[in-house]
């Protein structure tokens, strides 16, 4: 249960990335610069969290030895997830952006065939938790309820350059963030996991940058405010929570589909933050029942996860006695 709470916390972190790209793309800011910025101002504030709690050296040890899946991990689960997230803000309003992006919810579990669990001496691989699918189905079903009354004002650029991108990075985060806890097996916390995974992501960040200079030029101010804003809230705060929640089940793929779900509660920040920063109208009827959907399967989520719980600690007594 604990899990669950910390991933509804970094959803309300998170939430902030959909309203402010959204904010910046309106008033002509380019996604380069929203998206490379993030990272660039996430480093220092890492590099401070890790070097106070000692971490850095183990950190930069664990890059050193395995460069590789550091470099191919963190490009798919940073940069091909954020960087066509701030793409599709160019085409498509938050509330669209935000809630195509909850299918991250069905391809979470849909990648568990990918990855194995060694029990003891022997090698399983992970099977897809049909009960936590079909419980994250049920949340898809409220996404949907919500987008249905925006449908009729969007464009073929909006549907195909606004939810496109948006599916890739659905795949994309929940893979790279897997593979680096299976690569590393509980070496680092997750702080050290976030700030190298960050400076692993930074040669794709350089290049993004060199092509915004000739191309859109220097972002404005007002851009790199919003941007470092995003990056304090959503970068390390929220990513740190939810790699948090994650790293504690990283073992249990139904337990693990259940802290994804909590990103579902995204959409409900969004909106609450939309109507006050935007100035969008109150959602309607058709809209709140999708919410009440939503609530309902996280509700399902973290029922399930207790039962887990519950048949993991009764198992673990038996073996005991």
């Amino acid at each position: 249960m604990r899990e669950i709470l910390l991933g509804v916390l970094a959803s309300l972190f998170f939430a902030v990335t959909f309203i402010l790209n959204r904010s910046m793309e309106i008033s002509g800011g380019s996604w380069l610069w929203s998206s490379s910025l993030r990272f660039f101002f996430m480093l220092p504030f890492l590099f401070i969290i890790v070097s106070y709690r000692k971490g850095l050296a183990n950190t930069f040890h664990e890059l050193k030895s395995a460069p590789a899946p550091w470099l191919i991990w963190s490009f798919v689960g940073f940069v091909l997830f954020y960087a066509p997230l701030t793409f599709a803000a160019a085409y498509g309003p938050g509330w669209l952006i935000s809630g195509m992006w909850q299918f991250t919810i069905v391809a979470g579990v849909l990648l568990a065939p990918l990855f194995s669990v060694r029990i003891k001496d022997r090698i399983i691989k992970q099977k897809i938790p049909v009960i936590s699918l079909l419980i994250s189905l049920v949340i898809l079903i409220g996404i949907i309820l919500i987008q249905i009354p925006n449908t009729d004002s969007l464009s073929m650029s909006a549907v195909f350059l606004g939810i496109l991108p948006v599916i890739v990075a659905a795949f994309a985060y929940p893979l790279g963030n897997r593979k680096m806890m299976e690569h590393l097996d509980g070496k680092l916390d997750t702080f050290q996991r976030v700030l190298g995974m960050t400076i692993a992501s930074l040669p794709a960040w350089i290049i993004l940058v060199v092509f915004a200079i000739f191309t859109v030029g220097l972002p404005s101010m007002s851009q790199v405010v919003q941007s470092l804003i995003v990056a304090v809230s959503s970068g390390v705060v929220a990513t740190t929570l939810f790699f948090m929640a994650t790293d504690r089940v990283r073992n249990h793929q139904g337990k693990l589909a259940a802290v994804e779900a909590t990103q579902s509660t995204e959409i409900l920040f969004v909106i609450a933050g939309e109507m006050i920063i935007l100035h969008i109208p109150l959602p309607t009827p058709i809209a709140l029942i999708g919410l009440g959907i939503i609530i309902l399967g996280m509700f399902l989520h973290s029922y399930y996860t207790k039962v887990l719980n519950t048949r993991s600690v009764a198992l673990t007594s038996k073996e005991t006695e």
